[in-house]
């Protein structure tokens, strides 16, 4: 049973109590928010409104029912390298119906529990595809940073960059003078002590500048929202954003590839259903690792599987709202913490403040020149990318550890990000495999003169330590098996045996057999009881097999000594 963080800051009295702070993060919040939901849908391939939307519905659903108090949910940086080839090869709707599918997977993934399980994914692997994504979402900038018009057509970032670097005569100064001095303002700004969000400062310094450059007939145009997206509104055309809230529609109505509307049918779902577990991994590693690093910052706790549900039920509900797939967002989390947010109330206000902006604002908003939004992204890029961890990981950490990232890396931007998952997870799995195995030993005892250990004339005895698993059973057992003619009992001591395995049993099976051959048995002594429960289970210790069971090694002496 879920209990929603809403519900619980509701139950200890803490919504109420805590209204004006919450009011207050909500609206900072929702200032730092704006710019980078148009920014981030703009990235991913569609017109600027479906990001507001996706901060706007997203944002209060998640927070009405998730699991976290002060996650704050939207668009995200993250998504970009996943949404933007969905988009080119199925178009908006495409991208919605996916978006709904990761809904429904995000919550079977809370539903069954995984919330906790999403969580030990290693840290190389997280840091590996977070940097790939940073790089292909900066270099994805490039194109409107410095004003180049590339051919169209490219979806691989390898032929994108061949592409951006083919276009680089078309190359229009006033865009790159007007995106350095948004940049400038956005790192500049930061060291400036104050309230005001750094990407409401640049943005406006940056609109400001391209008006000038609009309005003179002696200096070139600068491109803008306004002169990029077009929207139809009651059968009129306009430019820019459309002043209107986000209202019901139907996914699979809205247009594809081919601008017509993209349908319904079982082979787009199984078309679509890659993409959309990637959407859902993504948006579940993103969310929970967010509110982990919120709860640091907060002092409160999260429920990750309530979190997961609330997350799919976001996803679900933006898709009927023309909304780009939603998840917990940690910048603007970290900011909503540091301005006093505490409840789900703050991500509920973060969202109605988006909504009034772009009822109110949306003529003003569509003068933001896209050299400026592509600065904006690039800060966001740096700081996805984690530049600082990633290079102390390569400097510091096992040359293990430094490959996985490498090959995330890698394989995120040549390939794309499901691959790098998968195979960053595979190569981290083979080597905490190789690890454990050579954590695990089995160890002769030397005869001695303590009651417990003085052996007998053919009686040996081994000390198994660490895990008995499919990657150790081997290595550690093949010893056992290279004693001396004339012993006739083998005796395995297995009190640090925590962990054993289908094939560590076939494996001890096996030992037993070839050793019975040699007309010796093998004995296990000190095994823990659940252990046990599972070898008998497996039928390692029934009447028919060689192995035999002792409680310590002075039981093993006293049963040879009386048959």
């Amino acid at each position: 049973m879920f209990v929603s963080a809403l519900r619980q800051s509701f139950a200890d009295g803490s919504l109420f109590g805590t209204l004006p702070r919450n009011l207050i993060a909500g609206i900072t919040v929702g200032i730092v928010a704006l710019p980078l939901s148009m920014g981030l849908a703009i990235a991913s391939g569609v017109p600027p409104q479906h990001g507001l939307y996706t901060a706007i519905v997203g944002g209060i659903v998640v927070a009405l029912l998730g699991g976290s108090r002060v996650n704050i949910s939207g668009p995200t940086a993250a998504f970009v390298v996943v949404l933007l080839p969905v988009v080119q090869q199925f178009g908006l709707g495409g991208l919605l119906l996916a978006g709904l599918l990761a809904g429904l997977i995000t919550i079977g993934f809370g539903l069954l529990k995984l919330g906790r399980l999403i969580q030990i994914i290693p840290y190389p692997v997280i840091v590996g595809f977070t940097s790939g994504i940073g790089t292909v979402i900066a270099f994805l900038q490039m194109k409107d940073f410095l004003g180049l018009q590339p051919e169209p057509g490219a979806t691989h970032f390898l032929q994108q960059l061949g592409a951006l670097a083919a276009a680089l005569p078309s190359f229009r100064w006033q865009e790159f003078a007007i995106g350095a001095l948004t940049l400038g303002m956005l790192i500049l700004w930061k060291k400036v002590p104050g309230r005001i969000p750094a990407y409401l400062v640049a943005l406006l310094v940056g609109t400001l500048v391209a008006s000038v450059f609009n309005g003179s007939a002696d200096l070139p145009d600068v491109d803008t929202i306004a002169s990029r997206f077009r929207f139809s509104l009651g059968g009129v055309e306009g430019s820019g954003i459309p002043p209107v809230a986000p209202h019901f529609l139907l996914p699979w109505q809205l247009p594809g590839p081919d601008g017509m509307p993209i349908g319904f049918s079982w082979e787009l779902l199984r078309a679509l259903i890659g993409p959309a577990f990637s959407i859902a991994l993504l948006g579940a590693l993103e969310s929970l690792l967010c509110a982990v690093v919120a709860d640091g910052m907060s002092g409160q706790q999260h429920d990750p599987d309530g979190e997961l549900v609330g997350q799919g039920m976001g996803n679900i509900a933006v898709a009927f709202f023309g909304g780009i797939p939603v998840t917990a967002a940690i910048a603007r989390t970290a900011t909503n913490v540091r301005s006093g947010g505490s409840t789900p109330l703050s991500a509920v206000v973060h969202g109605l403040f988006v909504l009034l902006a772009m009822l109110l604002l949306a003529p003003w908003l569509s003068l933001i020149p896209m050299a400026a939004m592509a600065a904006v992204l690039l800060v966001v890029a740096w700081n996805m990318s984690e530049a600082g961890h990633a290079l102390h990981i390569l400097r510091r950490a096992p040359r293990a550890d430094a490959a996985v990232l490498l090959t995330c890396f890698a394989l995120t931007v040549a390939i794309d990000m499901q691959v790098a998952v998968a195979a960053g997870l595979a190569l981290a799995s083979v080597l905490f495999i190789r690890r454990v195995t050579e954590l695990t030993q089995t160890t002769l005892i030397k005869p001695h003169g303590e009651a417990e250990h003085q052996q007998e004339k053919g009686v040996v005895l081994y000390d198994l330590d660490g895990p008995l698993f499919f990657g150790a059973a081997y290595k550690a057992l093949k010893i056992v098996t290279a004693v001396d003619r004339d012993v006739h009992t083998v005796v395995l001591d297995m009190r640090d045996v925590a962990v054993l395995d289908a094939t560590a049993m076939e494996n001890l099976e096996a030992i037993a057999r070839h050793l019975a051959g040699r007309h010796t048995t093998l004995y296990l002594i000190h095994v823990r009881p659940a252990l046990v429960k599972k070898m008998r289970r497996y039928g390692l210790l029934d009447a028919t097999t060689p192995t035999r069971l002792a409680r310590d090694y002075q039981a093993v002496l006293s049963q040879l000594s009386s048959a």
